[in-house]
C-alpha cells in the first residue's frame, strides 16, 4: 500500500507544500456555533411540540392512544431515509444551503394544521418534517466541523449535541404556556415563524469555514495518516459498517433513541394522565429532565478530555461510557414504575429518560475514529439513520399497548419494560463491540491513541 511521507513521531501527514494551512477564525467559528445550537434549539422544540400538545389534540379530534401512536411515530418514517441520502449528498452540496433548505421546511411542515386540524394533516406536516430533520443533527455537527482544527472539536460539539436538551428546557415552559393559554395551533403557528427567522439568519451568516472534514485546509489533498484509507481512494461500506465499533455505535444510539422518542411523545401525557401533574408541572419536569442532560453533556468533553490525557484509550473513555449510560438508563426505566414515593420516582424518570443522553455525541466520536474523513459525512448520515429506527416503532407500539391494555397504567408500565430491554440489550453489545483501536488497525491504519501510545485495545 503506497503512503504519503509522514513524520517521525506522530505519523501525521506532511503538509502540502504548495497549500497554507488554514487560519482559525475564532469570532466567526464561535457565531457559527451559537448559529448551529440554535438550530438544534428549534429542531428539538419542533420534534417535542406534539408531545406537548398530545391531550388537548386528542381531546379536541377523539383520537385512541394508538391513533395518536401512530401520528407520532410517521415523524420517523422518511428520518431515516433522508438522513441517509443527504449524507451522501453532503460532500456536493454546502452546509450552508443545506441547513437553510432544511429550516424552511421545518417551517413549512408547522403549516398545514394551521389550515385544517385533522388526523390527516398531522400526519402530512409530521413526515415532512421528520425527513427535514432527519439529517439534521450529522448535517450541523458536519458544517460546524468546518470553523474548527482537529483540536478545537471538543467543546463546540458537546454544544451542538447539548442544543438538543437545551431545546426540550427552553421550550417545554414556552411551548405549554402557548398550549394552555392561546391553544396549541399557536405553538405551531409560533415555530413556523422562528424557523423563518433562523433561516434568513444563516442565509446571512451561515458560510462554510476553511477546514475540511479532517481538520485540514479544504484544499489541501486528503492526508494518508489521517483518514484510515490512502489518498484518493475509500474503504468499502460493507468494511465500515460491519466493524464492531460501528455496530456498537449505532446500538447505542438505537438504545438512546428509544428512550428519547418515548420521551417526545408519550412522557408529556403519561406525567399528566397518569402522575396527574399540571400541565405547568409536567412542563417542568420535562425541563428538569432536560436540564440534568445538558449538564451530563456539558461535563462531557471535559471527562473524555482528562480520560484520554490520563492515556485511557477510546475503547473505555467513549465506547464504555456510552455503553454504560445506556445501560444505566435501561435499568433505571425497569425500575421507576415500581416506586411510588414521588421523589425517588421523579428522579428514576429522570435518569430513565435523560441519562443516556451522553451517548449520543459519543457514537459520532467513535464512528469517526474508524472511518476515512472524506467518508464521515456519509458515515454519520447511515449512522444516525440506523440508530433512530425506535422512533418509527416505539410510539406506535406504546400507543396500541396502552389501548389493549387492561388499563392505561398497566399498558404505560408493559411499554416502559420493554423500552428497558431494548436499552440493556443495546447498552451491553455497544459495550462488548466499541473498540476503536482495534477496529483502526484491522480496517487499514493504526489508530493515533495507539500509535501514540501504545494504548491497548
Amino acid at each position: 500500500m503506497v503512503t504519503r511521507p509522514t513524520e517521525p513521531v506522530t505519523g501525521r501527514a506532511a503538509p502540502h507544500p504548495s497549500v497554507p494551512e488554514p487560519r482559525y477564525n475564532s469570532r466567526r467559528a464561535w457565531l457559527i456555533t451559537a448559529l448551529i445550537v440554535a438550530f438544534m434549539v428549534i429542531n428539538y422544540a419542533d420534534k417535542s411540540v406534539l408531545g406537548l400538545a398530545a391531550v388537548p389534540i386528542m381531546d379536541e379530534l377523539h383520537i385512541s392512544n394508538s391513533t395518536y401512536g401512530l401520528i407520532s411515530s410517521s415523524f420517523y418514517l422518511l428520518f431515516s431515509l433522508s438522513g441517509l441520502l443527504v449524507g451522501f449528498a453532503s460532500s456536493r452540496i454546502s452546509s450552508r444551503m443545506l441547513l437553510f433548505t432544511l429550516t424552511v421546511l421545518w417551517a413549512v411542515a408547522q403549516l398545514p394544521v394551521l389550515f385544517v386540524a385533522a388526523v390527516p394533516t398531522l400526519i402530512a406536516g409530521r413526515v415532512l418534517l421528520g425527513a427535514a430533520e432527519g439529517p439534521a443533527a450529522p448535517m450541523s455537527m458536519h458544517a460546524l466541523y468546518k470553523w474548527f482544527p482537529t483540536t478545537r472539536r471538543g467543546l463546540p460539539s458537546a454544544l451542538q449535541i447539548g442544543g438538543a436538551a437545551l431545546g426540550t428546557l427552553i421550550s417545554a415552559p414556552l411551548l405549554t404556556w402557548l398550549i394552555s393559554d392561546f391553544g396549541w395551533r399557536s405553538a405551531y403557528a409560533v415555530l413556523a415563524l422562528v424557523c423563518v427567522v433562523w433561516s434568513l439568519a444563516w442565509l446571512r451568516l451561515g458560510h462554510d469555514g476553511p477546514f475540511g472534514q479532517d481538520g485540514s485546509s479544504v484544499h489541501a489533498p486528503e492526508p494518508a495518516a489521517a483518514a484510515i484509507a490512502p489518498p484518493g481512494r475509500c474503504l468499502p461500506y460493507r468494511g465500515l459498517l460491519l466493524n464492531g465499533t460501528v455496530l456498537g455505535s449505532i446500538a447505542s444510539a438505537f438504545g438512546a433513541a428509544w428512550a428519547l422518542s418515548l420521551s417526545q411523545a408519550w412522557l408529556p401525557a403519561y406525567l399528566r394522565t397518569q402522575l396527574e401533574m399540571t400541565p405547568a408541572r409536567a412542563a417542568t419536569t420535562i425541563s428538569a429532565i432536560s436540564a440534568f442532560s445538558l449538564v451530563l453533556l456539558l461535563t462531557l468533553s471535559p471527562l473524555v478530555d482528562a480520560l484520554k490525557s490520563r492515556g485511557v484509550s477510546s475503547r473505555w473513555s467513549s465506547g464504555v461510557l456510552q455503553g454504560a449510560a445506556v445501560v444505566v438508563a435501561g435499568t433505571a426505566m425497569a425500575v421507576f414504575p415500581f416506586i411510588d414515593a414521588s421523589g425517588p420516582r421523579l428522579v428514576l424518570i429522570g435518569v430513565a429518560f435523560g441519562g443516556h443522553a451522553i451517548a449520543i455525541p459519543l457514537h459520532y466520536m467513535t464512528t469517526a475514529e474508524v472511518v476515512p474523513p472524506r467518508q464521515r459525512g456519509a458515515l454519520f448520515g447511515i449512522v444516525a439513520a440506523t440508530g433512530t429506527l425506535p422512533g418509527l416503532v416505539a410510539p406506535f407500539l406504546t400507543g396500541r399497548i396502552i389501548d389493549t391494555a387492561g388499563s392505561e397504567s398497566a399498558g404505560y408500565l408493559v411499554a416502559f419494560l420493554i423500552a428497558a430491554a431494548v436499552m440493556l440489550a443495546a447498552g451491553g453489545f455497544a459495550i462488548a463491540a466499541i473498540r476503536p483501536e482495534r477496529d483502526a488497525v484491522r480496517l487499514g491504519a493504526p489508530h493515533p491513541d495507539r500509535r501514540e501510545s501504545g494504548t491497548p485495545g
